[in-house]
């Protein structure tokens, strides 16, 4: 079959496509942004990579006509918390506008359980996106999911934020909430199990995991598994907005995301039936089970996708908008050092951030991490996803990877903190084996100004200090 798979490059569409391709399937894959899609030399030579932005104005002349069914995994949850439902609901608008010029005959989208009469926004444009798509001229199934558990998914990687760092939780009563955890591989498999199945066709199902547990059994089966001694007090009086700092302070999440979320811990989501799993006979994994099957996955470095390398969970939604770094009113940091042995050097740069670190002052990197948290920035606690892989679009701590080409020896990070400006950070290797890293900062107004200035003595060494350990043997991966 022919299949468009819309959010390719997300969370979801990352793990579904390697199931399609090994399924012999013809792959389109619709992204915003094509050199975003963090694919090997050899998988990208057995898809189509269709640039297409389901939110602004329809063009249908190169739009792929010919396929047979599509995947609808857009959401913007994080992207905003006043208007993300606004955005979504247009983006299924203009699918529909799209899928009309074509030959599809199913579309399969993932959604959320609604099973509440009153909804949370996120619940509510989840639900809302599904009428319209029920609006096209094409077999509509919808899977409704709860938390989905995996390496690099949100829920997971929240609760393993919460769990790792705080043995004792004072936590709002919505831990008490009732919800259906399911595991990404088993998510993976009742998305490609209603592929061109017309039993499923025109139809809504639940999917969930074999447990129902509160948010508090999850984090303390989290913690059993671990081997980490956890004690949760629950407080009956926590407002929204004090729950969300909470959540963000605590973990890697925005707090645009953490409000979203927050207003989504307090509706109970619970499968209604199994049916689905009786037609397509798939027994889904407990929690326990999906908890250690992330961890070996992590273990292994195998993690495919996540969720913080989502451009709506940090500061910029295109990267096309920074990827030349200007030149005229711009303060600059720049470096130069003689190497060796380029091709080492390359993997130290390729390396940065994470556990790994910045090769000098971390723990001034960390000061400065929780400074941006404190003011609403995103922090240093997305990590990567990766230990020594990059691709455009990354995220390497409060860095957002603009530009990564080995064969062309650079690498190009914009920041996500709260500046006074805009920075970015390079690094390449030239034809004569000079280390060139340069550091870029557009300032907004004199106090960009004056805390470029302020920040000399600090850039002094840890600049200096960065590009010298990069290219020490000792810190060789």
């Amino acid at each position: 079959m022919k299949i468009l798979l819309t959010g390719a490059n997300g969370y979801i569409g990352m793990r579904l496509l390697p199931e399609l391709l090994e399924n012999g399937h013809e792959i389109i894959c619709a992204v915003r942004d094509k050199t975003r899609l963090p694919l090997d030399p050899e998988t990208i030579k057995k898809v189509t990579v269709f640039e297409v932005d389901f939110a602004e104005e329809v063009n249908t002349e190169s739009f792929p006509k010919d396929i047979d069914a599509a995947y609808y995994l857009i959401h913007s949850m994080s992207g905003s918390d006043n208007n993300f439902d606004k955005i979504e609901a247009r983006a299924a608008e203009n699918f529909n506008k799209y899928m009309a010029v074509t030959s599809v005959k199913q579309v399969i989208y993932l959604s959320g359980i609604v099973n509440e009469e009153e909804l949370s926004k996120h619940l509510s444009s989840r639900k809302k996106v599904e009428d319209i798509l029920y609006k096209g001229n094409y077999h509509l199934t919808v899977l409704r999911a709860g938390i989905v558990v995996g390496s690099g998914s949100s829920s997971f990687e929240i609760i393993r934020d919460l769990c790792e760092k705080l043995p004792i939780m004072v936590a709002p009563k919505w831990l008490k909430t009732k919800i259906q955890p399911i595991a990404i591989r088993d998510v993976i498999a009742f998305l490609y199990g209603v592929l061109d199945n017309e039993k499923c066709f025109d139809q809504s199902f639940d999917i969930g995991g074999p447990d129902v547990l509160t948010y508090k059994e999850m984090l303390l089966k989290y913690s059993k598994i671990r081997g980490l001694k956890l004690w949760i007090i629950s407080v009956p009086v926590m407002s929204p907005r004090l729950s969300s700092y909470w959540l963000y302070f605590v973990t890697s999440t925005s707090y645009k995301l953490a409000v979203n979320l927050v207003d989504s811990m307090k509706m109970e989501v619970v499968a209604r039936d199994n049916k689905l799993q009786e037609i397509l006979n798939i027994q889904p994994i407990s929690y326990e089970e999906a908890i250690k099957k992330a961890f070996l996955k992590i273990e292994q470095n195998l993690v495919i996708s996540s969720w913080k390398d989502s451009l709506v969970a940090g500061r910029i939604s295109n990267l096309k908008e920074y990827i030349q770094v200007p030149k005229y009113g711009c303060l600059k940091d720049r470096k130069v050092l003689q190497i060796d042995n380029p091709e080492k050097v390359l993997d130290n740069i390729w390396a940065i951030g994470g556990t790994r670190g910045w090769y000098y002052g971390n723990s001034l990197w960390k000061i400065r991490g929780f400074m941006d948290k404190i003011v609403g920035g995103v922090g240093l606690r997305r990590g990567r996803t990766h230990p020594n892989q990059i691709y455009t679009g990354d995220v390497l701590d409060f860095w957002r990877v603009l530009y990564a080409d080995r064969e062309s020896k650079r690498l190009l990070l914009f920041a996500e903190m709260k500046l006074p400006g805009e920075a970015w950070l390079e690094f390449c290797i030239n034809d004569k084996n000079e280390l060139i890293q340069t550091a870029t900062f557009r300032p907004k107004g004199l106090w960009g100004r004056l805390y470029w200035y302020l920040m000399l003595p600090f850039h002094y060494f840890i600049f200096g200090g960065m590009i010298k350990n990069i290219t020490k043997k000792e810190v060789l991966v």
